[in-house]
């Protein structure tokens, strides 16, 4: 508790200054010493001062003399001294320190870290770091910390305020991770790994210290997301449904228009291995766009409907909803179940009709939006949930499930992540990837056009929709930016239908027109009433248009790869040959490194693996995208900690899921 009290309690300074730490999420002692380095600088080898570089960070001992200060005319204050070694001496010069008339006297030995500058015929160090020769060196002569800063909190500040209150309060933090944990994966004390991750004894401490502290936010993660998933499994569920595999589901498969791809089967036969248990599954379908996903959930939801109990598939839009509905009452044609669909837009006496039969227990399925899980929907029996994209949802969605009977759970997902990042962001599901696309799908052909082949792709467009073909243009943006060089939706739908395509239909699509407006636009685009449409992102996951073969993509710099691959994977939904435009403004190194992979790669696992690597987690998802740990020391790209975190997490489920064993655990999980 002592560690939970303000940090102003406990160091000396203005109130300016504990603002500011504020700012940077520092409120209390143990946010101080949880307050880890962003990296740092290595300041143990020492130059002599005729070894004085001018491209370099110079470290070097010596003696001060000759001090001055004064005031220039205009009012800046300057502090200048001799320093001197056994090899010669050089000029040092700070600006605007006037405090250091009360540190610097002469004859003081110093460290000095900092460049070097040669003008007016000489060599002088500018304001270097500086620090008085001692044992506790905290700023030189060392493996030096640099911090998170901002206006008034430098690095140097925050480790002169650290320093000792780590001596004085590190010995209060309590090491929750138990023994055995320690011993078979090699980690040091939590108490240690806090002193030296801040003010490292030896290169090879700080690395401890980073292993124990990265492993301790990974292991957390885990051992939260496993705990979360015994709960959902074993508590609440004494009327467990138990599905079992039936020959009318073996029928319904091999009397499907197309043979399963392996991967579909596989994660068929991982679904319908859960859907027999006595506890509800909890299991993430991942798959790449186009890999048949839908079918997957569709084999589940029968299974379900036949052994007798009711349905639900969630998605995140009205139009995606409605693309469910459409492609599950056509698979399902000929077997007479009752299937339903509720929306924003439905009608209250709809809506009505619709819910009643729920609570009657008369519906097989219900698709529709967030409007299942609102108050007053009522199911008699639900034994699956299916939940499409389930990050766009909010987190309130499984207890909502729960009290419904706690049912089966299926999440689907086509936005491909890295298995170890899927591990971590649905640590609490299990995990089935289908990364295998359904035989004679056409590779899209993806090209990056430079802007003098603008007017080309343009007349590729018109030659194609006059062959009776469609195209997309995705924009960045809806309304116009001058701070951002990216073309807006209403500005390139203008643009094209005024001075391109004149005697082409363009329509326009976005997020911020009404449900109804969306739904029009896409009908006819659906219907070729309309030869191109310009869109936001809103196009991004489950626009199904078998007869759109180019997709132009403006700003395409301003996306991420997955974005980028969802984007390209809304044309090549038929059997004509597809292609993709990628333009863009920014050539940079790593602009040009993820377009050229979208030319290069088809796979969305493959193009998840570079962004993740040149972007990051945050960017993949966006920048608050919920599921995402903020993590300080640990790294989601870093697969080999992913894993043992989880198997130690696994370990301790295993053997205690209610962590009653170890106290201190507990209490980090649950505090």
């Amino acid at each position: 508790m002592l560690l939970d009290t303000p940090i102003e309690r406990h160091i000396r300074t203005t109130k300016s200054h504990i603002d500011k730490l504020h700012e940077l999420g520092v409120n209390t002692v143990r946010d101080f010493l949880l307050f880890f380095p962003r990296t740092y600088e290595d300041k143990r080898e020492f130059r002599k001062i005729v070894e004085i570089r001018t491209d370099d960070i110079n470290n070097v001992k010596g003696v001060v003399s000759n001090i001055f200060h004064k005031k220039t005319k205009f009012n800046k204050f300057i502090t200048k001294c001799t320093f001197s070694d056994e090899t010669g001496k050089v000029e040092v010069v700070w600006f605007n320190q006037p405090y250091l008339k009360r540190i610097l006297r002469n004859g003081q030995k110093l460290i000095l870290s900092g460049k070097a500058k040669f003008q007016y015929g000489k060599v002088s160090l500018v304001s270097p770091a500086y620090e008085e020769i001692k044992d506790n060196l905290v700023h030189t002569g060392g493996i030096i910390p640099t911090y998170h800063q901002t206006d008034g909190i430098s690095s140097k500040w925050i480790r002169e305020k650290l320093a000792p209150v780590i001596d004085e309060w590190v010995l209060l933090l309590e090491d929750y991770m138990p023994k055995f944990i320690l011993d078979k994966y090699g980690l040091i004390d939590y108490r240690d790994a806090v002193k030296e991750v801040h003010f490292p004894s030896s290169e090879e401490m700080m690395k401890k210290a980073q292993e124990r502290l990265s492993f301790d936010e990974l292991f957390l993660i885990q051992l939260r997301a496993l705990q979360k998933k015994w709960k959902w499994q074993h508590e609440y569920n004494d009327n467990p449904k138990v599905i079992e595999f039936s020959d009318d589901v073996k029928e319904f498969i091999n009397g499907l228009p197309f043979v399963l791809t392996n991967a579909q089967k596989r994660a068929v036969s991982e679904i319908l291995y859960d859907l027999k248990q006595s506890f509800p599954m909890s299991r993430l379908v991942q798959g790449d766009v186009g890999s048949g996903k839908t079918v997957v959930a569709g084999i589940a939801i029968f299974a379900t409907i036949k052994a007798g109990y009711q349905t639900a598939l969630m998605a995140p839009t009205e139009i995606l909803a409605k693309q469910h509905y459409k492609t599950l009452f056509k698979l399902f044609s000929g077997y007479g179940f009752n299937i339903q669909f509720i929306a924003g837009s439905t009608s209250k006496s709809v809506k009505d009709d619709v819910l009643n039969q729920l609570k009657t227990g008369t519906v097989d399925l219900v698709i529709g939006t967030h409007s299942l899980i609102q108050d007053g929907v009522e199911f008699k029996k639900l034994g699956l949930a299916v939940i499409d994209e389930q990050h766009r949802f909010g987190v309130k969605q499984r207890e909502v499930l729960r009290q419904n009977g706690n049912p089966h759970l299926l999440n689907l997902s086509a936005t491909p992540i890295p298995r170890t990042l899927a591990m971590t962001i649905y640590g609490d599901q299990d995990l089935s990837v289908i990364d295998e696309l359904p035989s004679g799908r056409v590779e899209i052909i993806t090209k990056i056009v430079p802007e003098k082949k603008r007017r080309d792709a343009y007349y590729w467009v018109e030659d194609k929709v006059k062959k009776g073909e469609q195209a997309f243009v995705i924009c960045p943006l809806v309304d116009e930016s001058d701070v951002l060089e990216v073309k807006s939706a209403i500005q390139e739908y203008e643009f094209l239908q005024n001075e391109i395509f004149p005697d082409l239909k363009v329509g326009l699509l976005h997020g911020k027109m009404k449900a109804k407006e969306k739904e029009e636009v896409m009908h006819k685009f659906k219907n070729n009433e309309i030869n191109v449409l310009v869109s936001t992102s809103v196009i991004e996951v489950g626009i199904d248009v078998p007869n759109a073969t180019v997709m132009l993509i403006e700003g395409a710099d301003r996306f991420g790869l997955s974005q980028l691959h969802q984007f390209r994977g809304r044309v090549g939904r038929g059997d004509k040959q597809s292609y993709c435009f990628l333009f863009s403004k920014n050539f940079s190194e790593n602009s040009l490194k993820r377009l050229k992979a979208m030319t290069m790669f088809s796979s969305g696992f493959k193009l998840a693996e570079i962004d993740l690597k040149l972007r990051g987690p945050g960017e993949i998802f966006g920048v608050k995208q919920s599921g995402i740990p903020d993590l300080k020391m640990a790294s989601l790209t870093d697969s080999k900690t992913i894993a043992l975190a989880r198997e130690a997490a696994q370990i301790v489920i295993n053997e205690d899921p209610l962590l009653n064993k170890y106290e201190g655990l507990s209490r980090k999980v649950n505090g």
